[in-house]
């Protein structure tokens, strides 16, 4: 299938999702929302890829909400009915959030700008990568906006509410240095190209894991955000009594036995 925002590239077990609009420096206009939830749904269905990298065509990762585009939808002229509006926010909402559902790992690569929504991206992907160019800030502030579509949801949990409360306040732009120091990313790279090549590494190196624990880790975390050790050991112990006892964890005792990589299927 073909999109008119995003491409795919698939290279071994994994695949790169693009942000492929260049020339607008990927700003996030009507298709970046609508086919969203389309591309993460087929590379969930996909069982070639195991994990994706998302990373950003040209200068830039992406400059956040396409303005021009979009202003109509959310600012038009005319007063919108409230509940007109809601259901317009909820639907940018549920695109973002298509890659938190998302079954399989997904790593952000990120260069150059990340913007706004770009936040709002980046903090639905598990692991996050930049290149020492990169430039991080919650934007909506800046333009009398209250950011709306997850950032404000899921950035605390990763650099704390305080870190969060400082840069949504002000729109401030972060550098990669200090977006590493807060842990809004993992690594920082000399370059965009060197982001993407470590961020595909790393994906290919989960890829080569049994799919059904990489996917039961995923699940396992997701769950225990808030809740509390015992409850996480309940739903991990629950897990593990459906899912242990699969062919890629006898593939896993004949390979070490064997002395030889292991080959999972995912069942």
């Amino acid at each position: 299938m073909s999109y008119e925002f995003f491409e795919i590239e698939k290279h071994g077990q994994s695949a790169t999702l693009w942000l492929n609009r260049p020339e607008k420096r990927n700003a996030m206009g009507p298709a970046f929302w609508n086919e969203l939830p389309q591309v993460m749904g087929a590379l969930d269905d996909d069982s070639a890829v195991r994990a994706v990298v998302v990373a950003g065509r040209g200068k830039d990762f992406t400059v956040g909400l396409d303005l021009k585009a979009m202003g109509g939808t959310l600012f038009g002229a005319e007063p919108r009915g409230r509940f007109a509006l809601l259901d317009e926010i909820e639907r940018l909402q549920r695109s973002i959030s298509s890659v938190a559902a998302c079954k399989k790992p997904v790593i952000a690569a990120v260069h150059g700008y990340c913007l706004g929504g770009g936040i709002d991206l980046i903090t639905a992907c598990d692991i996050r990568y930049a290149s020492r160019d990169a430039v991080f800030s919650i934007r909506e502030t800046k333009i009398a906006i209250v950011a709306d579509v997850g950032t404000l949801q899921r950035l605390p949990a990763l650099i704390g509410k305080g870190h969060v409360a400082e840069l949504a306040f002000t729109g401030d732009d972060v550098g990669a240095e200090r977006a590493e120091a807060l842990h809004l990313v993992n690594r920082v790279f000399a370059d965009g190209d060197a982001t993407l090549a470590a961020a595909r590494d790393l994906a290919e190196r989960i890829a080569a894991n049994s799919p059904l624990a990489v996917m039961g880790t995923k699940r396992v975390l997701e769950y225990c955000e808030g809740k509390s050790v015992e409850d996480g050991l309940e739903y991990v112990a629950t897990w593990n009594a459906a899912f242990l006892n699969s062919d890629d964890l006898k593939e896993a005792m004949a390979a070490f036995l064997e002395k030889r990589k292991p080959r999972f299927t995912g069942r």
